[in-house]
């Protein structure tokens, strides 16, 4: 794992200072703190700046970033590919010749043989930047699922790309601002989708997408994977359960097998729920010795604390577990460095016990972690989506078929009544989007519907943003995308769609951005065995009922049918809790709420005239005294407030 970042001069553009280009890279000394190179091309047309978190071949033969035979092919990598060895002999047979043990320098040799379409060979997390010298192109590229992050901008007459925003914003042509159109989406959202970013002007790389620019060409971003649209594997059938279920177990057990790859120590963040519990079964059954375990609780919070789950688990399989008690004076503390990470707010609280988590790992002397990320958005794991499933197939569609002029009756007169109501949010914007015909799913959490947007803005505000693109405008958008995906999709893939449409926004942007923002701060690479491609592609080819039970009621159906000859009932069949966090109750409590108040309300972004501050603070005086839970609603505004005045200082005063 390590940081990239570099810099192409433009038509007309100067030349480029390598000295800018290495402060850039040592933005991210986390990112990679056992090395660090620049490529400086002759002409100084081009840059390339490395910093190196060493994993697979610990010697100096892995530095970056990392050239071909005759040096004609530089490449700045931050990742792993999983299948760098099965990929090694084709190329030495076909003439190349290696210097390590790196997968980098296949990812090299492959794009040589192959040019672009090397990407659809990798099986891994990844973002690099590669220069061929000979056709003067520079192509970026991201996983299938944006694991890793990768960000870019034109400013100077140079086009400049970063594995961190904070490595952008160390170019002196790069300033820091507020785009508010992407404000908008993080309102909801709770990060902000691709290819926008919080941070005017400097965008994301989309997961799945290579840009490329050819001699003095625009940049052509170009889609090279989607998650929808694979058939089953030859010879599996939908209607043959256990087949499929022994299939997924076989492609978790190869991607836990094959994400072991490294010189350095190996563990797993272990909640003692069902995907890492089956993460650690298959482990355990691959190492040679305990596997190290690693969870977190909450002080005099038991129904969120899962270290006794954890803990039964761990003794299940002999590991060696470490366990971290979060208190809520931490969060006080964690918070500038949470904010510094993250780049974009990331208004998920998880994030403040990850980091801290990431930081015991470090201190435990493990350096690579797998993790259980993905799993509920392929294989329909979340509650919210078999209630969802229930409304479309009980409700959505037939309530659709009443004539539209009834159903914004109907919203119009439910409207003021269910407003009154905060718990029947949800319901009042269900609502809503029927009488509009929109989209019935936006998102696997949703931080503001619209209306409660609208509500906490000034009418300046409302004037400028009510034109930005909405969130349903979002995904609608996403369904449509799903439908050229996958034109094979029927009713009976609901649950598919919905997920697509997490794996678009939420999963890449938010979830997986947590986790590998939160380790690399502690230079710790995480792992994602359940996002390996082959069974993203086959939970996504799946019908409902292999995924929510034939009657609908059983999330993550497939995955606790695969896990019955790894673990006992009691975890498989144990409700879901999620990563959580008691925050929303400590955000009633001394110090923490006065703090969160005051981070929100002093904040600098409130005299730009976007909130209306009088709403904000009757938001926290209800959730104070215990009358509404806006824990998740203020949580969102405390981190935006926090970087904003972290990050974009006196630009917003």
């Amino acid at each position: 794992m390590c940081g990239i970042c570099g810099a192409l001069a433009r038509p007309g553009g100067p030349d480029i200072d390598p000295e800018v280009v290495v402060r850039m890279r040592d933005m991210m000394p986390h990112r990679g703190p056992d090395d660090a190179g620049v490529f400086v091309a002759p002409d100084r047309r081009v840059a390339m700046g490395h910093r190196r978190l060493s994993i697979v071949d610990l010697s100096p033969a892995g530095h970056g970033p990392m050239a071909n035979e005759d040096g004609t092919v530089w490449i700045s990598y931050n990742g792993e590919v999983y299948n760098h060895a099965a990929l090694r002999p084709g190329l030495e047979a076909a003439g190349h010749v290696y210097r390590s043990r790196t997968d980098t320098e296949t990812l090299l040799h492959l794009y040589e043989e192959y040019g672009v379409a090397m990407l659809d060979a990798l099986r891994g997390m990844f973002a690099f930047s590669l220069w061929d010298t000979p056709r003067r192109r520079l192509v970026l590229a991201r996983d299938r699922l944006g694991i890793k992050p990768l960000y870019y901008t034109t400013a100077g007459g140079q086009f400049l790309w970063a594995s961190e925003i904070k490595a952008l914003l160390a170019h002196p042509a790069v300033s820091a601002d507020i785009d508010e159109a992407a404000l908008w989406q993080y309102l909801t959202f709770a990060a902000v989708p691709p290819p926008a970013t919080l941070f005017g002007g400097i965008r994301k790389l989309a997961a799945g997408h290579v840009l490329v620019i050819e001699g003095d060409g625009e940049p052509v971003i170009t889609r090279w994977w989607t998650p929808a649209g694979h058939p089953l594997p030859d010879g599996l059938s939908p209607d043959d359960e256990a087949g499929v279920a022994a299939h997924l177990r076989e492609l978790l057990r190869s991607a836990v097998v094959e994400q072991t790859m490294a010189d350095v120590p190996h563990g797993v963040l272990l909640s003692g729920g069902l995907d890492s519990s089956m993460i650690l079964a298959l482990l355990s059954a691959q190492l040679d010795r305990p596997v190290q375990t690693f969870s977190v609780g909450f002080e005099d919070d038991p129904h969120f604390d899962e270290r006794s789950y954890a803990a039964r688990v761990a003794q299940r399989f002999t590991a060696d577990h470490h366990e971290l008690v979060l208190k809520p004076a931490e969060v006080m503390t964690a918070m500038p460095e949470l904010i510094h990470g993250q780049d974009e707010p990331l208004s998920d609280w998880v994030c403040v016990p990850l980091q801290l988590l990431s930081r015991l790992v470090r201190q435990s002397g493990v350096v690579v972690v797998q993790v259980g990320e993905g799993s509920d958005e392929v294989f329909s794991g979340y509650p919210r989506y078999r209630l969802y499933a229930s409304i479309n197939r009980h409700w959505w569609r037939k309530y659709l078929l009443v004539p539209a002029v009834l159903r914004r009756a109907v919203a119009a007169a439910a409207d003021p009544l269910l407003a009154r109501v905060p718990r029947l949010r949800e319901p009042r914007d269900l609502l809503r989007r029927a009488a509009r015909g929109e989209a019935l799913f936006i998102s696997g959490a949703i931080v503001n519907w619209e209306p409660e947007k609208v509500a906490l803005l000034t009418s300046y505000a409302r004037e400028q943003l009510l034109e930005a693109p909405s969130s349903t405008d979002v995904a609608m958008r996403n369904l449509a995308r799903f439908a050229a995906d996958a034109p094979q999709a029927n009713g009976d893939h609901f649950a598919s769609a919905i997920a697509y449409q997490d794996l678009m926004v939420r999963l890449p942007e938010l979830l997986l951005m947590r986790v590998d923002k939160m380790t690399m701060l502690s230079s710790i690479e995480a792992r994602v065995p359940f996002l390996d491609h082959r069974i993203v592609e086959l939970g996504m080819a799946l019908p409902d009922r292999l995924k929510l039970g034939p009657d609908g009621n059983r999330t993550k159906h497939i995955v606790k049918r695969a896990a019955e000859p790894l673990l006992d009932a009691r975890v498989i069949e144990r409700p879901k809790q999620g990563f959580d966090v008691p925050l929303a109750d400590w955000l009633r409590e001394e110090p923490l709420g006065s703090w969160a108040e005051h981070t929100v309300l002093q904040s600098r972004l409130m005299r730009r005239g976007i909130f209306d501050i009088a709403a904000l603070r009757t938001m926290f005086r209800a959730h104070r005294e215990g009358r509404v839970d806006y824990g998740f609603r203020l949580w969102n505004l405390i981190n935006l407030c926090a970087w904003a005045d972290h990050w974009v200082g006196q630009g917003v005063a």
